[in-house]
């Protein structure tokens, strides 16, 4: 059963039918060869989406719009040049803070890209980087949004893997910070050793006033974070937040939006959370036929044959997360790996948040790789650098993301240290 249904998908998808329709009829027609109920696949879509939690979703990707639509992005920038603008590879990190900061509000790598992507590249190359390595490492620093509080991705795993939401986003914080740790680490080096960027001296009052101007900007992911953290809000409530502020800065403090402005970000929104949530819930019925099938059992079996260790386990499974991740859209990819092999994972003594946030941390490669990385086609278009030339550029950032996954494997702690800090 389960191979006839993701043969079935893959033939849909490579007729070019939208990934969440191409999985629905997939699940539909395996169910229909086998003779089963095709009740289950409604029954099994409106309990997927039947939580409280997923109102998230939309209400964090609308923070991310108004985020870019209202200058917040701008001014993010400004201050994070204004703190690590100094040091070598001054702009690589203001590049790599910004991103971890807006990440802390929007939850998406594709907002990071349009709203930072232009400005982060522009300032870049105007210091003397070439542009592809610009591009390069904005491609990268863009994946942070799918790691840090309040990952999209992040909330729709743990929904469909009946986790703690509020757990999983704090998991999601250590892979976060060692990416950016590291990447600070590979754009200090290469700016030495290449002269990249231009020196700049420190002027006391600039700062100030970059600091100043973006300061109700930067509060935002300290307001939303400590509030979900410390339990006076729950993810769900702290989406709320996060729009309702963003809101404020750019209305009424930045006065860049209006109410028409609003309402045309709601749509854009509605749809980008619309298509989220469509493939979780043709996903559901896809799981369904995994159960019946017992394709987490023969997962199990199987890793058990070649695996061995809990670190074996997650390192063969990081190869197919990659590749998935690849090969499909993540969120689609999380929702159907997720029940194969999640069970698997703990039966090798896999933790379940350790497993889905090193899951999100190797997909989140393949937004940034061929062939259907989305970050990686948004990158060469704003950045103006052909697609080839810029994966060329990327590979040693690649190497760091490899980097960064063997060590969230081999170290658990990465994960849940944060996990039992903050929850």
């Amino acid at each position: 059963m389960s191979l006839t249904l993701v043969a079935l998908f893959i033939l849909f998808a490579i007729l070019d039918v939208p990934l969440a329709v191409a999985l629905g009829l997939a699940s539909a027609a395996t169910l229909w060869w086998f003779d089963m109920p095709l009740s289950m696949i409604t029954q099994s879509m409106a309990t997927s989406i039947n939580s409280f939690l997923l109102i998230a979703v939309p209400l964090f990707i609308l923070a991310g719009q108004i985020m870019e639509r209202g200058g917040l992005s701008e001014r993010i920038f400004d201050a994070a040049e204004a703190l690590v603008g100094r040091l070598p590879g001054g702009v690589g990190h203001v590049n790599i803070a910004s991103s971890f900061v807006f990440g802390g509000i929007s939850g998406s790598s594709v907002a990071d890209i349009a709203s930072l992507g232009p400005i982060t590249i522009r300032s870049m190359t105007a210091r003397g980087y070439p542009k592809p390595y610009s591009a390069a490492l904005t491609l990268i620093t863009a994946t942070l949004a799918t790691l840090v509080p309040p990952s999209i991705l992040i909330i729709v795993a743990a929904a469909s893997a009946g986790q703690s939401v509020g757990a999983a986003l704090a998991g999601g914080l250590g892979p976060g910070v060692l990416l950016a740790v590291v990447l600070a680490i590979y754009n200090t080096i290469v700016s030495r050793r290449k002269g990249y960027g231009k020196i700049t001296t420190f002027d006391m009052r600039a700062s100030a006033r970059a600091l100043f101007r973006a300061l109700p900007s930067v509060v935002a992911p300290v307001i939303i974070l400590t509030g979900m953290f410390s339990g006076i809000v729950t993810p769900t409530e702290a989406a709320g937040l996060a729009v309702l502020y963003t809101l404020i800065v750019a209305a009424l403090v930045h006065r860049e939006i209006g109410f028409r402005d609003f309402l045309k970000l709601a749509v854009v929104a509605g749809k980008l959370a619309g298509s989220v949530l469509l493939i979780l819930m043709v996903a559901s019925a896809a799981t369904f036929v995994f159960t019946v099938d017992l394709l987490p059992q023969k997962a199990s079996g199987f890793l058990t044959i070649f695996g061995g260790s809990t670190f074996m386990t997650l390192m063969l499974m990081g190869l197919i997360f990659v590749v998935v991740g690849m090969l499909m859209d993540i969120v689609a990819a999380a929702l159907m790996l997720i029940p194969v092999l999640m069970p698997a994972a703990a039966s090798a003594g896999v933790e379940p948040l350790h497993f889905l946030i090193y899951m999100v941390a190797c997909l989140a490669v393949g937004l940034a790789t061929p062939p259907v990385g989305t970050c990686l086609f948004a990158t060469a278009y704003v950045s103006g650098v052909p697609t080839p030339k810029l994966v060329k550029a990327a590979l040693p950032f690649y190497a760091v993301n490899a980097v960064v996954l063997v060590l969230v494997a081999a170290f658990p702690q990465i994960v849940m240290w944060p996990v039992e800090w903050l929850t």
